[in-house]
């Protein structure tokens, strides 16, 4: 049911995160899968990061995007699984100002079709803090590909009706002349 009204297209500015221990950014497909379906859909990218796994790290790069003026979006793929290792969740929970439940329901509920039930291993969550959207996803490409294919391709483009996420987000300075 989307529906897109006679709008101009408004970019975003988009930051991406990889939780990872075992990839570098030549091997990273999720992270490369969100930097070209933002990029095709004309966002901006705003950052591009690949970290450890590791709860203050990662509350530390997310907390910086959610402060700057510039990054309106945070996607991060890795780290919300059940291993011992798996912490993006909880780093990144509690420096959310509202929690979107149904984003983590709905990634459950369209990821059924691909993983059975093997979905409910997922812990994708998303919520806004600062006027920035933050999602947190698996590092599987496949997850990644379902979820701006399914969701975010359609909450980030602000004709998407009846209702996206770019009203909610902070407003980006425009670029100064240089002239």
């Amino acid at each position: 049911m989307s529906s897109k009204a006679e709008a101009a297209f408004v970019p975003l500015n988009i930051a991406v995160l990889t939780v990872s221990d075992t990839r570098n950014l030549d091997t990273d497909t999720s992270g490369q899968l969100f930097v070209d379906r933002l990029t095709a859909a004309g966002h901006n990218l705003a950052a591009r990061v690949l970290l450890k796994d590791d709860l203050y790290r990662i509350r530390a790069q997310v907390a910086t995007w959610i402060a700057e003026d510039q990054v309106q979006v945070v996607l991060i793929t890795g780290g919300t699984g059940f291993t011992a290792r798996d912490s993006t969740p909880e780093a990144v929970s509690c420096l959310l100002d509202k929690q979107v439940d149904g984003f983590g329901e709905l990634f459950r509920q369209i990821s059924v079709a691909d993983i059975g039930t093997s979905t409910i291993q997922s812990r994708a969550l998303a919520g806004l803090a600062n006027g920035t959207l933050v999602c947190c996803l698996p590092g599987s490409t496949n997850a990644c590909r379902t979820a701006w294919d399914g969701i975010l391709g359609e909450q980030l483009d602000n004709r998407h009706r009846p209702c996206n996420f770019v009203p909610h987000l902070k407003q980006a300075a425009p670029c100064e002349s240089r002239g």
